[in-house]
């Protein structure tokens, strides 16, 4: 029977010692330090003492005995070394009872108290032994430094939601704050939560430290962060989502310094340095790499298509190499431009540069009077760039160059050919964004068939289609850019332009990288290729590198295998890509209409869903959602007028009602 045993038993994570008044079976009756009687199991009880107090005393002397000896055994708990005590068994591998350990710390003559006092401190520290069936086991070194650094984590944690909730208070009030310890863990948890909501590696968490500092949505967590200095007013989400690269480490730039500074090697390479050779880009263009060259020759034009080397400078599996392969493809986005390449090597020595020798992989195609190429040359070339042209200088005087005379009516005649062969003209202008010195944001539509720009296009497209026919006919591997036929072909008769590219393009079958050569339904091409953007695209710089060394007489650098390894790396990294510049120019046309909001906008109703109907503006070619319910019966291809009910440019979100 346990009547007057000192009984301890765990409540709420506290070690309770208590005297036992009544044994009844398997429930004792107890009365604990602060006078409270309890019932509890007997199996609840993990230690039960072998003296007794006399329960004939009176209530009060128990409970001053019962103090008594739970102050005793809290002193001797003191003189417990965990540490030390877990050096002497750690590699016996046993499991110990408490009188064992409580001698090993004692001496032999322990009594109650010395036994509690020792599952007092391991229960207490809980790092070095763990409590199993009634014994203590020590635990590996690997489970207690596992321990420490939860503690620590936990304690960290602590830190993090009392201060950080305390700074971040004063920082959306305003108000002078002092710096919390961890700022800069706190600042990547806010980040994370703007850009990956839910799926934030520490949502939860860094949800509780908002609640608790009181601040909701991530528009206010935006605020903060821009009012730190951490974010730009119009800091790009997609980038720090997808972890796109947007520096070089010094290393690289250093590589591309001393690859730039390399001399060009001339053997072997066709010096067309006295050619009439000229660019023709968009204003901004830094990195230009590719010329084009033409003439009039016994009555067939001679057009020269002239792509910058890279294969000749950056090494397979160099540094760089490896860089480039990763980012897959430069990204030029409104205000801010991300190079594959460092400037110091795409801007220089890779770029075709006006009145500067430079390495070069040439086209020189023959095309009569029809349009039909009667004869196609590939070789390696070094040239001279003589003028740089912008598109709409160009257009300007298009007639007063023979050069471009020619470029304009050899490239309408490949246009009319391709388009006989099924080629689809579906363009639309191309958005652009434009920034005044003042940082005052302007949209702008550009059209994409200007003469200019169809003599650039017609000219790439037929290099690239050349270097495919190239490599399918000298059985070289190859990467190729394949569409297969629409799912349908809409007849454009009696419908407006813009609806019908929209709608047309959603039948299109999705662009795809492949190593085995078919069909561009697009460009109407039995076989297709990118070769002609190498400073730019990683895709076309791995062509290249096949064509070149094909050339040379050289080890082709890939195998098949090796390139459908660079095709499955390559096309989430296109897509991610396309999509950041398409959000980029969401976010920027939202935020005109936001700042420039006008009584009424230009629609045309696309798409009829339950709820709502889904517009084009065609000021700006992007879509939004009108209100289903504030508005009359519409159908697609109904032009409207709108008017901006919510623009929200973070969230891409435009909303717009009729206007009547």
């Amino acid at each position: 029977m346990n009547q007057g045993k000192i009984i301890e038993y765990i409540d709420k994570g506290n070690i309770i010692c208590a005297i036992c008044l009544e044994d009844r079976s398997n429930r004792l009756h107890l009365l604990t330090t602060s006078n409270r009687e309890v019932n509890i199991s007997l199996k609840r009880a993990f230690l039960i003492s072998e003296r007794a107090i006399n329960l004939e005393l009176s209530k009060g002397e128990q409970l001053r005995l019962l103090k008594e000896i739970d102050e005793e055994r809290d002193r001797l708990k003191k003189q417990v070394n965990v540490p030390e005590l877990w050096e002497l068994v750690k590699d016996e591998k046993e499991t110990y009872d408490f009188k064992y350990l409580s001698q090993l710390c004692f001496g032999e003559d322990v009594t109650d108290n010395h036994v509690s006092a020792l599952v007092r401190a391991l229960f207490e520290d809980r790092t070095y032994f763990k409590l199993k069936d009634g014994s203590f086991i020590p635990n590996s070194e690997e489970k207690i430094e596992q321990i420490i650094r939860q503690r620590e984590e936990e304690k960290k944690r602590n830190l993090i939601l009392e201060l950080g909730a305390r700074w971040l208070m004063e920082v959306a009030s305003g108000r002078p704050a002092d710096i919390p310890p961890y700022k800069e863990e706190i600042i990547r948890m806010l980040i994370n939560y703007v850009v990956f909501q839910n799926e934030a590696p520490d949502y939860k968490y860094t949800k509780e430290l908002l609640k608790k500092a009181q601040i909701g949505g991530p528009q206010k967590i935006r605020d903060i962060l821009i009012d730190l200095g951490i974010w730009d007013e119009n800091e790009n989400i997609e980038l720090i989502r997808l972890d796109i690269r947007r520096t070089f480490k010094n290393e690289l730039i250093e590589e591309a310094k001393r690859l730039s500074a390399l001399t060009i090697e001339r053997t072997g390479r066709e010096d067309l340095t006295t050619e009439n050779i000229f660019t023709i880009d968009g204003p901004l263009t830094r990195d230009f790499d590719d010329a084009i060259s033409i003439k009039r020759q016994n009555g067939d034009y001679v057009l020269g298509i002239h792509i910058s080397d890279v294969a000749s400078v950056v090494p397979e599996e160099s540094t760089l190499d490896r860089e480039a392969r990763l980012r897959g493809s430069s990204i030029y986005l409104p205000r801010q431009q991300i190079p594959m390449f460092p400037p110091e090597l795409s801007q220089n020595s890779l770029s075709l540069l006006k009145d500067k020798q430079r390495r070069a992989i040439s086209l020189i195609s023959r095309i009569d009077k029809e349009g039909n190429i009667i004869d196609v040359d590939i070789f390696l070339s070094i040239l001279r760039v003589n003028e740089h042209y912008v598109y709409d200088d160009v257009n300007a005087v298009i007639e007063e160059k023979e050069e471009f005379q020619l470029l304009n009516e050899v490239t309408f005649l490949l246009q009319k050919k391709r388009i006989e062969k099924g080629a689809m003209l579906i363009s639309l202008p191309e958005i652009s964004i434009e920034f005044s010195d003042e940082g005052k944001v302007s949209v702008r539509l550009v059209p994409q068939d200007t003469p200019s720009r169809r003599m650039i296009a017609e000219a790439m497209i037929l290099y690239n289609w050349a270097f495919a026919r190239f490599a399918r006919e000298n059985n070289i591997p190859m990467l190729y850019r394949t569409q297969d036929t629409p799912n349908e072909r809409l007849n454009r008769d009696n419908m407006d332009y813009i609806y019908f590219v929209f709608k047309q393009r959603r039948r299109l079958n999705p662009l795809i990288i492949d190593i085995d050569p078919a069909p561009h339904s697009g460009l109407g091409l039995d076989i297709y290729t990118n070769a002609t953007s190498p400073i730019r695209r990683y895709f076309d710089l791995v062509v290249q590198r096949q064509i070149r060394n094909f050339l040379l007489g050289e080890d082709i650098p890939y195998t098949r295998e090796e390139l459908d390894a660079i095709r499955m790396e390559l096309t989430p990294a296109v897509r991610d890509i396309e999509r950041i510049k398409q959000s980029r120019i969401r976010y920027w046309v939202i935020k005109y209409i936001k700042e420039n909001r006008k009584d009424s906008y230009n629609a045309i109703v696309i798409d009829e869903f339950k709820n709502n109907y889904r517009v084009v503006l065609t000021d700006f070619l992007i879509t939004a959602d009108l209100i289903k319910s504030e508005s009359p019966p519409l159908a697609e291809g109904d032009h409207i007028r709108v008017k901006i009910k919510d623009a929200d440019p973070w969230e891409g979100r435009l909303t717009v009602i009729y206007k009547f």
